[in-house]
């Protein structure tokens, strides 16, 4: 497919059900290897023996949609992220850390569970299986106290079971179109606050359930990610006593609907255009015109200063409470965002390069001699299980896809993976430390892709080299193939 063609947004119907089941081929369960129960693996995985935990506790911090180059540690100069930038020179910066299994509910799954998705056929976007063991139950099998926060609304839909596992879990409802406030719609009008070109049904109903959503809002302490902050920093100063703790807070922003509050986004702009201008799901690319990319661009700049700001204030309570030097802080999102990359904006499976799959890590330990390193090998989203075990003195535990990434910080030189792969939708990507190649893997005309990105002269990924490197283009396809158990049709078809 030509370059230039427009994508559209995916549907969030399309995006949570069909489009995400199609990814990959079954891979067997644990039970179906073994040739036990779904009951028995489990119970076995879970009655394995544990040494002894070494003391420390973990706080893990995951912000949605978090884009790697915009933090201050992977090289923006503009974008302000004190907080976070503070956290990076205390711990250590893992430089080329990527997605596994996009998107929100997918990439949760590989996190709790340490299990990659890429070779099933299952829809991705559904609870954690009945044969998974979590980290929370791992932990708390090991004498940690668990709890977990969060304002991410998809862990709280029906059904959904990612608590498993924590003594306490908090849920704070509201963000983008949680079915939280009832009101009056008719009182509530997104048209106010949106260019009327980039204006759909489909905007309007997620918007004006935000707005009811938002409308008791008073101050930058009703926000929801400063609730949530809020929430962890009062969990912490009651589970003081109670240590080893492990605590996972999980931040839907800096999301769309990109609505900081005003004093930081006049960070990086006077006027907007609207005395709020909400931008969220709903917008179709091909609506985008090209003066709303700066405006775009520093919307969501503003959410991800006052994301920092927020967190920033959790990592002052943890100092404040004694617990910089027995507490392990990791910071990392899901997935970024497209802000206008080949016209696209928000995340967009037809374009899966690294402003969505690239993720930032950043871990500080309380072992000072750490601080400042920074680890160029490539790590997996499926190596964090493995490594927040092993951090807190579990090393091995039995089921787990990933490797464990905190060995690149002891032995030096050391390397867990030639290349990572990444799948959204339709699309799967594989990288090295060359090549970057996406394509849809269905085979279907459909999407930027196939796409090839040559790193060493283009890292900023601009331009598609697809049609003069076709002996690389076929060994990345043969890994995308195997990785994902893809029949893939000749290039032709692609």
């Amino acid at each position: 497919m030509n370059e230039g063609t427009q994508v559209n947004t995916l549907s969030r119907r399309k995006m949570l059900g069909g489009s995400a089941a199609a990814i990959g081929l079954q891979r067997p369960g644990l039970a179906q290897r073994t040739g036990t129960t779904k009951a028995q693996s489990r119970q076995a995985r879970l009655n394995t023996p544990l040494p002894k935990p070494n003391g420390l506790n973990l706080v893990v911090i995951i912000a949605d949609t978090m884009r790697c180059d915009h933090l201050g540690a992977y090289g923006s100069q503009r974008v302000k992220t004190p907080n976070l930038n503070r956290l990076a020179e205390e711990g250590v910066v893992f430089e080329n850390t990527y997605a596994d299994a996009l998107p929100t509910i997918p990439c949760r799954r590989v996190y709790h569970a340490g299990r990659s998705l890429l070779r099933e056929k299952r829809n991705w976007w559904r609870p954690m299986d009945e044969e998974d063991v979590t980290m929370a139950e791992i932990l708390r099998r090991a004498g940690f106290h668990t709890g977990l926060i969060v304002d991410t609304y998809h862990y709280f839909a029906p059904g959904m079971n990612f608590h498993r596992g924590y003594d306490s879990w908090q849920w704070i409802r509201g963000q983008e179109s949680d079915p939280w406030i009832s009101a009056p719609r008719a009182k509530f009008d997104p048209a106010r606050h949106m260019p009327p070109h980039l204006l759909n049904d489909r905007y309007r109903q997620t918007m004006t359930q935000y707005m009811m959503n938002t409308s008791m809002r008073k101050g930058e302490d009703d926000y929801f990610c400063a609730q949530s902050c809020r929430a962890a920093m009062e969990w912490l100063e009651r589970s003081a006593g109670q240590k080893p703790f492990l605590l996972f807070i999980d931040m839907f922003d800096p999301h769309e609907p990109w609505d900081a509050p005003p004093r930081f986004q006049k960070m990086y702009r006077d006027d907007y255009g609207f005395e709020r201008y909400l931008f969220g799901y709903g917008v179709r690319n091909q609506d985008i015109r090209e003066q709303d990319y700066p405006v775009l661009r520093d919307l969501y700049a503003a959410e991800v200063t006052f994301s920092d700001h927020c967190i920033g204030r959790l990592l002052e309570k943890i100092d404040q409470l004694g617990m910089r030097d027995d507490t392990i802080v990791v910071f990392s999102t899901d997935h970024g965002t497209h802000l206008g990359e080949s016209g696209c904006v928000q995340k967009t499976a037809g374009l899966l390069n690294s402003a969505v799959a690239h993720i930032p890590l950043l871990v500080r330990h309380p072992d000072r001699k750490y601080a400042g390193k920074r680890i160029k090998a490539f790590v997996s989203a499926t190596d964090y299980l493995p490594a927040f075990l092993s951090l807190v003195g579990i090393p091995e535990f039995p089921g787990l896809d990933g490797k464990n990434f905190w060995r690149l910080v002891e032995s030096s030189g050391s390397t867990n993976h030639d290349r990572v792969f990444t799948g959204f939708g339709d699309f799967a990507a594989v990288r090295n430390s060359r090549w970057h190649y996406f394509q849809n893997f269905r085979g279907q005309n459909a999407g930027k892709g196939p796409a090839l990105y040559d790193l060493e002269q283009d890292p900023g990924e601009t331009r598609n080299v697809v049609e003069g490197h076709p002996k690389v283009v076929a060994e990345l396809r043969g890994l995308i193939a195997e990785r994902f158990q893809a029949n893939l049709p000749p290039m032709g078809g692609a």
